[in-house]
């Protein structure tokens, strides 16, 4: 379970940093590309701790181990609607 604080912890903080960067690129504050790529990072790293988080509370559900989850690679997970 504190695996899945620290998951849901880094969720968090991306969501804020994600808002953040949505909110000054729509006032224009900042440079473009440079947050539009890093906008781009920080949704495919939400996927995979989505993902991550999604795998663990299977396991547990199913019985199974969750410390064996994985993290899955980004083009595997992208957009992911569960």
């Amino acid at each position: 379970m504190e695996q899945d604080r620290q998951i849901l912890a880094r969720i968090t903080e991306m969501v804020e940093d994600e808002r953040t960067l949505r909110e000054s690129l729509a006032a224009g504050e900042t440079d473009g590309t440079t947050e539009r790529r890093r906008l781009g990072e920080l949704e495919r790293e939400l996927d995979q701790c989505w993902d991550l988080l999604r795998q663990r509370r299977a396991r547990s559900e199913f019985g199974e181990n969750p410390d064996e989850a994985r993290v899955r690679p980004s083009s595997q997970v992208e957009d992911y609607r569960g």
